[in-house]
């Protein structure tokens, strides 16, 4: 099997070189419905969970309000809209009052970068960032159980292959007073970012 479930999170070692660093330089791009059920702000975790359709959600089933926390944030437009609206292919700029929003930590993340050798090394393999999310889940809480100082993960799309990351709970503290941007996705002024993104993704727009 290419990805199993976790050991033990007492047998996970998390060597310092697999630690990668997010500057205050760098923009995080998020699509997020502002109503309906579980609607988080775009500066605030999400403490409920885990999501049946969520790749990284690191809480403990069954789903439930709790002390962990994640939100899921990419470096690019495109990335974002293709990984929210991954199982229609369709961009609906309506359902749900969607915004687009970005903005840069302020502070520093330490991420435990998925993306290159720690998966193999802890006994998964690059499958953590495409495979099966139920098990995605449970390393995801794994990790987080051994280590909670950790700002998040840094994983590579399963829609896109470009990055992305997984914030989690010890990152809460990194969001900044206001964002970049922050427009819901049927504004004119979004129109260019759709526009390019519908370009690379093949997406609809609705």
């Amino acid at each position: 099997m290419k990805l199993p479930l976790p050991p033990d999170p007492g047998e996970l070692q998390f060597p310092s070189e697999h630690d990668r660093m997010l500057d205050t330089a760098t923009v995080l791009w998020r699509v997020h419905r502002t109503s309906g059920e579980h609607v988080v702000p775009w500066n605030r975790l999400r403490y409920w969970g885990p999501g049946a359709t969520m790749r990284f959600d690191p809480h403990e089933p069954p789903p439930h309000a709790q002390s962990r926390g994640v939100s899921y944030a990419a470096l690019s437009v495109p990335t974002a809209l293709a990984e929210v609206f991954q199982r229609t292919r369709v961009i609906n700029t309506r359902r749900g009052a969607p915004y687009l929003t970005a903005w840069s930590p302020a502070r520093p993340l330490t991420l435990l970068d998925l993306t290159g050798a720690w998966p193999i090394q802890a006994g998964a393999s690059y499958a953590i960032n495409t495979g099966r999310r139920d098990y995605c889940r449970a390393w995801a809480s794994a990790i987080h159980s051994v280590r909670p100082d950790l700002d998040g993960l840094w994983q590579h799309s399963s829609m896109t292959g470009a990055d992305a990351v997984t914030l989690l709970t010890h990152s809460a503290d990194s969001f900044p007073d206001r964002p970049l941007l922050s427009l819901p996705l049927n504004h004119p002024g979004l129109r260019g970012h759709l526009l390019a993104a519908t370009t690379e993704i093949a997406y609809r727009v609705v």
